[in-house]
Parts: structure tokens; C-alpha cells; sequence
């Protein structure tokens, strides 16, 4: 499975993004997706993942009620939705496909859990 982020860029504080990322070479909806980041000098960390069907989703505690994560199967894309950016939530954002029939926040927010990358699309935000 190929995976390709996109939408980053430079953002105002207060200001919004919508990142995609586009999956091909697999059957898209046999895959839990998530999304990390990882800020300059710090381990990537979970942000946000959506089960195959869109049906649950999770999210890191610092981001809850600021981003929405969706998925398209039908496009193949998955998508992260970040409002009232902070200038903390400047960082290289990274989509991640895991396939798996287990589906539980310990599990989904750990880097290891997941089987394909993409290689990442910089959020920067402003103050």
C-alpha cells in the first residue's frame, strides 16, 4: 500500500487545515488509517485513527474538539480536519495504514501497530 499525504503549508494561528491522504495498492477499506505527527527534535506521536468503516474513531487527548478524522473509501482517502491551530501543532504529519482486526485506542496510537507509511506533509503554524 502506497500512502501520500497532502495539504500542509503555513497556517495563521486560529486558522484551519485539511490534510488528505491518498492510498493506492491495496483495498482501502481493509485498513484502520491514522494519522501522527512529529515536531523538530521529538518522537512522532499518535494524533487521531478511523476504523475501515468510519464507523469509530480516536483521538489524542490534546486534540479532541479540534480535529476530525474521515474517510472516503470509495475515493480511497483519508482526511484530517485541524481547526484552531496552535503554534504546538507545527510538525511533519504522517498517515498510516493498519491492517488488523484489533481496534482499541492502546493499540491505535502506537507507532509499531501500523504496516505502511506515507512520507509526511509539514503543517506549520504561525503565532
Amino acid at each position: 500500500v502506497q500512502l501520500v499525504e497532502s495539504g500542509g503549508g503555513l497556517v495563521q494561528a486560529g486558522g484551519s487545515v485539511r490534510l488528505s491522504c491518498a492510498a493506492s495498492g491495496g483495498s482501502f477499506s481493509d485498513y484502520i488509517m491514522g494519522w501522527f505527527r512529529q515536531a523538530a527534535g521529538k518522537e512522532r506521536s499518535f494524533v487521531a485513527a478511523i476504523t475501515w468503516s468510519g464507523h469509530m474513531t480516536y483521538y489524542e487527548d490534546s486534540v479532541t474538539g479540534r480535529v476530525s478524522i474521515s474517510r472516503d473509501n470509495a475515493k480511497n482517502t483519508v482526511y484530517l480536519n485541524m481547526n484552531r491551530l496552535k503554534a504546538e501543532d507545527t510538525a511533519v504529519y504522517y498517515c498510516a495504514a493498519k491492517k488488523s482486526s484489533k481496534a482499541t485506542y492502546d493499540l491505535l496510537s502506537r507507532v509499531d501497530e501500523y504496516d505502511y507509511w506515507g512520507q509526511g506533509t509539514q503543517v506549520s503554524v504561525s503565532s
